[in-house]
């Protein structure tokens, strides 16, 4: 028999100082912690968009490690961001971070799979780039560190094409 135990929900006053421990607990490599005190903040304040937001890359930073999260279960919280440029953004952000993970991960065909991933990332990064502010390039720079990666590594490549049987004259 397994007990279930009803979560307590925050106050509204402890909410700013539980997404900064969450964004502590981050830092610390431990985004399980965070992603449950953004679970939390998110719970008693649905529209908390930094919470969203930590929870998301708290997500994205469990991505190769066991009882990880999918990468559907993580898109489906950006619809949520309010900002359109946050949505394109982040969405970039959550395919870099599965790319990563499947090269950490390595195997067959790992390049090729974490290659169709960054093209992704950089095309959410180029949709990101024509809604953001003045002086924001953080994803130019996204960009740039996505293409730095499939240019570097030969491994990153895409799929082989198979033109069909070659017949011989």
């Amino acid at each position: 028999m397994s007990d279930t135990f009803e979560l307590k929900p925050l106050s509204a006053e402890a909410l700013e100082n539980a997404h900064e421990r969450a964004l502590h607990y981050r830092l610390l490599n431990q985004p399980r912690l965070a992603e449950s005190i953004c679970r939390d903040v998110l719970a008693s304040d649905e529209r908390h968009q930094d919470a969203r937001i930590t929870l998301i890359l708290s997500l994205c930073d469990q991505f190769g490690s066991d009882g990880a999260c999918s990468v559907p279960s993580i898109m489906a919280l950006i619809p949520e961001l309010t900002d359109d440029y946050d949505r394109a953004y982040y969405s970039g952000l959550v395919c870099e971070r599965r790319a990563q993970a499947i090269l950490d991960r390595g195997g067959p065909g790992a390049g090729v799979t974490a290659y169709e991933w960054f093209i992704d990332a950089m095309e959410h990064y180029e949709a990101a780039e024509g809604l953001r502010g003045a002086g924001n390039e953080d994803a130019i720079l996204r960009w740039n560190t996505c293409a730095r990666i499939v240019n570097a590594r030969s491994d990153v490549h895409p799929p082989e094409r198979d033109s069909g049987p070659h017949l011989l004259e």
